[in-house]
């Protein structure tokens, strides 16, 4: 069995967004969501410990890591558990489960409940007041402004514009508010309610002292 000891050789301590301590929240609420939903845990746990163990280069913000970390992290992982002796039908488990927990990768898609309780877990720890979190320190890394308004063309298509830096806001924007909707599970849809309640709040104040309104 991968353990969480073992597991903190792949990830940076450093990096707020996609380091150890994003491991270590997105472990315990996939545990939770595993016995609620039923799932295989040994599973659930292996693919948690190994989905982002190739994407926190560059503290996470490398664009070309980041688009292609869900495929490198699952071949990492077959390598890894194949030492460890597991079995190949396990590892094609594990390996569904990290292939498909990309939020922006809709051409892979989590079919087995294994791979449904990773992606919850982990687009859970986007949102809420660890969203907010992150996603300033992910900006901030990026060497990016916590908040910037808008463009119409990236409202309507979700592309900036010449010099127009993809904020925070924009984040949330994009993808965050959208979390909610894309949730899988009956627990992961219960627990995503309040906090994308708080992060809609979040934004929306800061949108609201940003331009001088509160």
């Amino acid at each position: 069995m991968i353990t969480i000891n073992q597991a903190k050789q792949w990830y940076p301590v450093a990096d707020a967004v996609h380091g150890f301590e994003h491991i270590l929240r997105v472990y315990h609420l996939a545990t939770r969501l595993a016995i609620a939903e039923g799932a295989d845990i040994e599973i659930v746990q292996a693919a948690v410990l190994l989905h982002d163990a190739h994407g926190s280069a560059g503290n996470g913000t490398d664009a070309h890591s980041r688009a292609n970390h869900h495929f490198a992290s699952a071949d990492f992982a077959e390598e890894v558990l194949s030492a460890d002796g597991w079995s190949p039908d396990k590892i094609a488990a594990v390996k569904h489960c990290i292939a498909s927990h990309r939020f922006r990768d809709n051409m892979n898609q989590p079919k087995s409940i294994e791979a449904k309780v990773l992606f919850d877990a982990d687009k859970l720890d986007s949102i809420g007041a660890i969203g907010a979190a992150r996603a300033i320190a992910y900006a901030a890394a990026a060497q990016m402004p916590f908040y910037h308004p808008i463009s119409k063309r990236f409202e309507e298509e979700g592309e900036v514009e010449s010099g127009e830096p993809h904020s925070a806001y924009h984040e949330h924007v994009f993808k965050l508010r959208h979390i909610k909707s894309r949730m899988f599970t009956h627990t992961g849809r219960q627990i995503a309610e309040e906090r994308h309640a708080f992060l809609n709040q979040f934004f929306e104040t800061l949108e609201a002292e940003c331009k001088g309104l509160k």
